[in-house]
């Protein structure tokens, strides 16, 4: 073997089943041999005129002397390993760090989306497939169907005490949890992050079931899906199960605005399941020009997990207001007997679910019930709520609303100072995955005289009274609806859920509230 001596050099040999694995490491990539003779281990470093890289000695000192075969060769220091990224053809480093590459060009922010890079010589062509790239508006897209009617600026207004005068809606404990998440929740990999979320997960499926509603033969609609995980449990919580396993007789719709990375439906693509994702904004979605829905016409369930602030509303209009999806709200022409379960289908009489009816056979089937996990009520919008009529039969209009939704944000924020250097929040940001739910701005005039518990305790209070408006939103439509804090406020500080089934799969013998 020739060594040259302007190179940096550092040769590590192992025992590797019956032979020996060299690798040689140097400052421009690996070059790996198998010794197929002797039979102990030992190490040995060639010092030549220059000392080793970082980067050569950090590999030595680690667990992989090389990368993975067709992986990036970049090493990252702080995580002690090589990169895990894919690589092209022909290529030994991946897209994000293609610049180590002798040669290459310059690596810049993409203008779409500074979330990832790109060469610098190949913009021109990134920009005309990125993902974050405009797109022409799908046929559901109807801009603005959701949003309901504008009214006027909010301006904030001493009506602390309005909530202790009006009735507010009661929050039952529901912690519930579904075993097709045990093995995750027990697994000593996931961090404390990933914990909470897989509980909230668990919890959400827990009470699906407990409703009837996590069953085949229909299509689940999750609103701000996010990477789609809970789509994915409620894949993997029906694949098990003995009944029906054709591909027909189950549906798996997700919708979010953005584009994500790491999307964990993709993996699904091959299962006897349908998944689709659209992307598209809840306000501008017209469910009942969405193809796949009008294909099979599979019942629907509402799906959501921390739906941010006015995307709640946004999704309870999308599910319950989509011209073609539902008719005019008429009386349930029948009730189930106590016997009987929305859990099979064909135990409720479509004719008496909401959205049902004649002239509706154009559009997708009726709505079968809806389960959402509630947070940021301080980013509702007046003009996308629910819940007007509700404020306005109590002699509150969109001014109170607005202070209303304020202060909502102090029943997770209590008194801790507002990072006023954030970027302005979207009050439509339909999903919290990172649990990151900023509080409102605090410059009330009541910040000095009550204190954190008081703040607190009214910020819940404004939290039920908008949440009481989306009850009543629910009711008129035909829907038994109630609020449940599914989760330890440990978990989450947002743990309140939103559940309806129509009225006409509550037994007859149950209170309807």
């Amino acid at each position: 073997m020739i060594i040259k001596k302007n190179f940096n050099l550092l040769i590590i040999i192992s025992h590797i089943g019956l032979g020996f694995f060299l690798s040689i490491v140097y400052s421009s990539g690996f070059i790996n041999v198998i010794f197929p003779q002797k039979d102990q281990q030992f190490l040995y470093f060639l010092q030549l005129s220059e000392p080793l890289n970082a980067a050569a000695a950090a590999a030595a000192s680690s667990n992989m002397a090389a990368p993975c075969p067709g992986r990036c060769g970049f090493f990252v220091e702080k995580k002690k390993r090589f990169c895990k990224m894919i690589v092209g053809k022909d290529q030994r480093f991946c897209g994000e760090h293609a610049t180590m590459e002798e040669g290459s060009s310059r690596r810049i922010v993409c203008p779409l989306d500074p979330k990832h890079t790109v060469s610098e010589d190949k913009l021109e062509k990134h920009l005309k497939k990125c993902n974050s790239r405009e797109k022409p508006k799908p046929v559901y897209y109807v801009e603005n169907i959701n949003s309901g009617s504008a009214d006027s600026d909010e301006t904030l207004q001493q009506v602390i005490t309005t909530t202790t005068t009006i009735i507010i809606c009661d929050v039952d404990d529901s912690v519930l949890s579904h075993p097709v998440l045990q093995e995750e929740l027990d697994n000593p990999k996931n961090g404390d992050s990933a914990h909470k979320h897989l509980k909230q997960q668990s919890s959400i499926l827990g009470n699906l079931e407990a409703l009837g509603l996590l069953g085949r033969g229909r299509c689940f609609v999750e609103f701000g899906a996010g990477r789609g995980k809970l789509s994915h449990w409620i894949h993997e919580a029906l694949k098990t199960r003995d009944d029906l396993k054709t591909r027909d007789d189950l549906q798996l719709l997700l919708v979010e605005r953005c584009s994500t990375r790491f999307k964990v439906d993709g993996k699904h693509q091959d299962d006897r399941v349908q998944f689709e994702r659209l992307q598209v904004d809840i306000q501008h979605l017209d469910l009942s020009k969405v193809p796949l829905l009008r294909q099979k016409k599979l019942p629907l369930v509402g799906v959501g997990k921390h739906l941010c602030g006015a995307a709640t509303d946004l999704a309870l209009r999308c599910l319950l207001e989509t011209p073609g999806l539902t008719g005019d709200a008429e009386p349930p022409r029948k009730r189930l007997k106590s016997s009987e379960s929305v859990d099979d289908p064909e135990s409720v009489d479509e004719a008496a679910l909401p959205g049902s009816g004649p002239g509706q056979d154009s559009g997708p089937a009726p709505v079968l019930g809806l389960v959402v996990a509630l947070c940021c009520h301080h980013r509702c919008e007046w003009r996308h709520y629910v819940g007007q009529q509700f404020f306005l039969q109590r002699g509150l209009r969109a001014e109170e609303f607005s202070a209303f939704c304020r202060m909502s944000s102090w029943a997770t924020c209590g008194l801790r100072p507002t990072n006023r250097d954030r970027p302005p929040q979207d009050p439509t940001n339909q999903r919290g995955d990172d649990e990151e739910h900023e509080p409102a701005e605090e410059t009330d005039a009541v910040n000095g005289f009550l204190s954190a518990d008081e703040r607190e305790r009214v910020g819940r209070l404004c939290k039920r009274l908008i949440d009481g408006g989306r009850l009543h939103f629910l009711k008129t439509r035909g829907f038994d609806s109630k609020l449940t804090r599914y989760a330890d406020a440990q978990v989450t500080l947002e743990n309140v859920l939103l559940t309806a089934i129509p009225l006409a799969a509550v037994p007859s013998s149950a209170s309807v509230k």
